[in-house]
């Protein structure tokens, strides 16, 4: 029987909804000294897609499966504004970010050592830690958690400023990651994971 035609209780199922999830980074801690970001607006779970090679034989070609590729993730999050403590709102905080994970404003070579810093893969994962993606139920369970492995912000967007628009100011970051690992608390509860 399905979900919607369900009469008795104990039988009813709750399909997973689009609207409960949890954004979470790992080692970026907010307000109040959380890691999950309860200004996240918008997600994109974990994809991957399986490259596909060719061999070609007189008039036949033939498919073979080949390396998995994970697709980016992005993030859309609200700008709460500075904090009730008085630290960096959401603007500096991508700011901060990128100048951890070795960029620095240009400046005279000659000027010292830090002036030859670079962006290197460990400075930036470390920005954020895991990235983790959770789907809760109605009342706040996991039904599904999706963990990103070496994550790092690809693309920052500050978006755009309008005098005749009065929405909130939404940043959108892609993410960037090796391999997800999911979990899910379904009949047997698995977890899976794959590397590229």
């Amino acid at each position: 029987m399905s979900f919607w035609t369900e009469t008795n209780p104990a039988q009813i199922k709750e399909p997973k909804r689009k609207f409960r999830f949890l954004v979470e980074f790992t080692n970026w801690k907010g307000d109040m000294d959380s890691s999950i970001l309860w200004y996240a607006k918008t997600a994109t779970k974990p994809s991957f897609t399986i490259e596909v090679g060719q061999h070609n034989y007189l008039n036949y070609t033939f498919n073979y499966p080949g390396t998995v590729k994970w697709n980016e993730v992005t993030i859309d999050l609200v700008d709460p504004g500075p904090t009730v403590s008085g630290g960096p709102d959401l603007a500096e905080k991508l700011w901060q970010f990128l100048r951890g994970s070795g960029w620095e404003v240009p400046g005279n070579p000659n000027g010292g050592p830090s002036s030859f810093n670079t962006v290197s893969k460990n400075k930036a994962i470390n920005g954020l830690g895991s990235v983790i993606i959770t789907q809760i139920d109605a009342d706040g369970v996991q039904n599904e958690k999706w963990t990103m492995v070496n994550a790092f912000v690809s693309d920052v967007k500050f978006g755009e400023l309008a005098y005749g628009d009065d929405e909130l100011t939404t940043y959108s970051l892609t993410i960037q990651y090796d391999w997800a690992e999911l979990f899910d608390n379904g009949a047997t509860g698995t977890t899976a994971a794959a590397a590229t």
